[in-house]
């Protein structure tokens, strides 16, 4: 039986594990600093073991949630703020998601970020001195304070709380991402991340300002989440106050979410976020910070649900999205970043379900896709520690070398290419299958578009597995100029420690889709059971039933995406990558270069707009009203000083004068005021 207080370990304990190690461990126990690791794992560990058993509380009890006393914070008159937990379905997926790869991830790290003297990301603890040698209890300090961020999000109980754990995860992922800070490509990134996320949050917290503002004398405490969706759309139905308000309500928290989550325009900080270790690559594109935008608006769902044209702007930012950042990994030659591209895909396959309705889908979608995806960063990562460099075009011929990393990295491309009967198959057709099923216009572009991006995925995937797997090994860091090596190349299977974790999540991204929401009961698992969990407090429509022609459909295309990366990069002289890169030419360079859209925004939006628009202005302002203001009121000061000191004569027959010419004019005043 679970009780509150496991609950809130679940967060306090990866707190603590923060504490320890960010100021005990490192500033006064670096040369020990080999602890951190086992410290983050067992807390970690721990917190996951709860996540588990809080799950199966809230799978098996009969109100679908775990009820918590809110306790009080502040009262100022009518104004009370409570912090407590929303224990409900969707927060207990999210606990199992976030420690389960967070547990994964910290084992992985402590092969990974072990000092190496060969080519790996690892070779980069020999760089400065301040960075520490090894420099795992500021890392292990920074992935348990993510870990615990993440936690305190999707447990959050009112929309205060939320939004300082939304910064937080923000702070974590600068501090991540910019781990390597003494490269400045990892410390562009990391501003970059930190700026670009900044803008959707104003957005998000402009939103609950006029939340605020709208409801502050409705009588209950709409800061509480509960309050809020069960509450705030029946406030516009009763006229209490505006439909458009809603819509401006939801509209900016999905610019909170656009940012956080990387959809299309905001998505330019991911790719550019794999300038961090490779395992934050795998926790942040997850389970941890990108996956924060779909729980924020999965979290608010009654009020988006609400507003038809937020739900319509969804569809359409989602399925853009998805298959926008899917065109962009088919031509990437860096392995992280082709997974970056991915993420930023499946998270618009995730806003587009949200947007046509399907909130249990988009759920299981985010459920399985953690897994695989982890997966395969982690098995990125692996080959990194091999060959020294992320560039496909350096590596091939590592099926031999590395066994158990190709099999599992073919698992985790098999499921998110959506082949039945692993797990990516079942989230993503459900997906489909409601986008479909929907029949509107939007949904119906939005199910073509999400259709494509499924033979897009399949190809840039198998793509990847090809040019890293097979052929012949292409020299490594020892080949590429831009690697960050130091020492040969050495193809061998990565150590135990990162090898572990690698199996282990290739189980779940076998079985988990089917054995957590079967079509049919199941071994007395009933049918659907997982999405009829999640939207049991929603009141949604029953999901569709499973379409075999419609799996039939999405699985061939997905095949003739695999099927033409094979002979691409199986040579075919006909179609060789050669051969096509001169067909489609421009293509080839739009996608390339990111359409240009980071060109788009450092020319136009940050030069024209911002260095010759804002700024000019800006600085006119400073220097023309502002200081001058200052000036003045200083020479004011300074002169008026100088007349009051010439009154300051010291002789007494002045100060007398001056007091009855004073008297005289206050008794004038009064005579003849009366």
């Amino acid at each position: 039986m679970i009780n509150e207080q496991l609950v809130w370990a679940i967060f306090f304990i990866p707190l603590a594990s923060f504490c320890l190690l960010a100021l005990l461990v490192r500033p006064f126990f670096n040369s020990y600093s080999y602890i951190s690791g086992p410290i983050a794992i067992v807390s970690i560990g721990i917190s996951f073991i709860l996540s588990l058993l809080t799950f199966f509380e809230v799978a098996t009890n009969s109100n679908h949630n775990l009820v918590s006393e809110p306790n009080s914070w502040l009262e100022i008159g009518d104004f009370h703020f409570t912090v407590g937990i929303l224990m409900d379905p969707l927060t207990a997926v999210m606990l199992v998601v976030v420690t389960g790869v967070s547990l994964m991830v910290q084992i992985y790290s402590m092969g990974y970020m072990k000092p190496s003297n060969h080519g790996s990301e690892n070779a980069e603890h020999h760089g400065p001195e301040e960075l520490g040698k090894p420099v795992y209890a500021r890392y292990f300090a920074y992935m348990s304070l993510f870990t615990a961020s993440m936690l305190g999000l999707v447990m959050a109980a009112n929309v205060v709380q939320l939004f300082v754990f939304w910064e937080l995860v923000g702070l974590c992922s600068y501090l991540l991402i910019g781990f390597w800070f003494h490269r400045p490509a990892a410390a562009a990134a990391a501003k970059k991340a930190f700026i670009v996320t900044r803008i959707g949050d104003f957005g998000f917290l402009i939103a609950l300002m006029y939340l605020f503002f709208k409801t502050h004398n409705k009588g209950d405490n709409y800061l509480e989440i509960s309050v809020i969706n069960a509450n705030l759309p029946g406030l516009v139905d009763a006229g209490l106050i505006t439909a458009g308000a809603l819509t401006l309500i939801a509209l900016g928290m999905f610019v909170g979410a656009i940012g956080k989550s990387g959809q299309f325009p905001l998505h330019t900080w991911l790719p550019d976020a794999m300038e961090g270790p490779t395992p934050v690559s795998a926790l942040i594109h997850a389970a941890t910070m990108v996956t924060a935008g779909v729980f924020l608006v999965a979290r608010f769902f009654p009020i988006f649900e609400h507003s038809p044209d937020v739900m319509l702007i969804v569809t359409i930012i989602g399925g853009v999205t998805a298959i926008f950042a899917a065109t962009m990994g088919l031509v990437a030659n860096d392995i992280k970043r082709v997974l970056a591209y991915s993420t930023v895909s499946q998270l618009g396959y995730m806003m587009l379900a949200l947007g046509v309705g399907a909130y249990g889908p988009a759920i299981f979608h985010l459920f399985t896709h953690a897994f695989f995806k982890a997966l395969l960063f982690l098995g990125s990562g692996s080959v990194n520690h091999a060959t020294g460099t992320f560039d496909m075009r350096y590596m091939g011929g590592l099926r031999r070398k590395m066994p158990i990393t190709y099999i599992t990295f073919l698992i985790g491309s098999l499921s998110l290419a959506g082949i039945f009967p692993l797990a990516g198959f079942w989230s993503k057709d459900e997906i489909l299958l409601n986008a479909w099923d929907k029949g509107d216009v939007a949904s119906i572009i939005g199910f073509s578009l999400a259709l494509i991006a499924v033979f897009m995925t399949a190809f840039y995937m198998f793509r990847a597995l090809l040019l890293t797997f097979e052929g012949d090994f292409r020299g490594g860091s020892d080949k590429d100029p831009e690697a960050q090596a130091h020492g040969p190349v050495h193809l061998t299977e990565s150590p135990f420690p990162m090898v572990l974790p690698l199996v282990i999540l290739a189980i779940p991204a076998v079985i988990i889709g089917f054995l957590v929401n079967p079509i049919k009961d199941f071994g007395g698992i009933p049918a659907h059971w997982f999405t009829h969990k999640l939207e049991h407090s929603l009141h949604l429509p029953p999901p569709p039933a499973f379409d075999p022609i419609l799996a039939i459909i999405s699985s061939l295309i997905a095949l003739l995406g695999i099927l033409l990366a094979w002979a691409m990069y199986k040579r075919n002289p006909y179609l060789s990558p050669a051969t096509m890169g001169r067909v489609a030419g421009p293509i080839y360079t739009l996608f390339l270069n990111k359409y240009y859209v980071d060109e788009v925004y450092e020319k136009f939006i940050t030069g024209r707009i911002y260095y010759n628009g804002i700024a000019l202005i800006s600085d006119w302002i400073d220097r023309n009203i502002v200081d001058r203001t200052v000036n003045i009121i200083g020479w004011l000061g300074a002169n008026f000083g100088s007349l009051i000191r010439e009154l300051q004569t010291g002789q007494t027959q002045m100060y007398a004068t001056v007091t009855s010419v004073g008297i005289i004019i206050i008794a004038a005043v009064y005579i003849f005021g009366m």
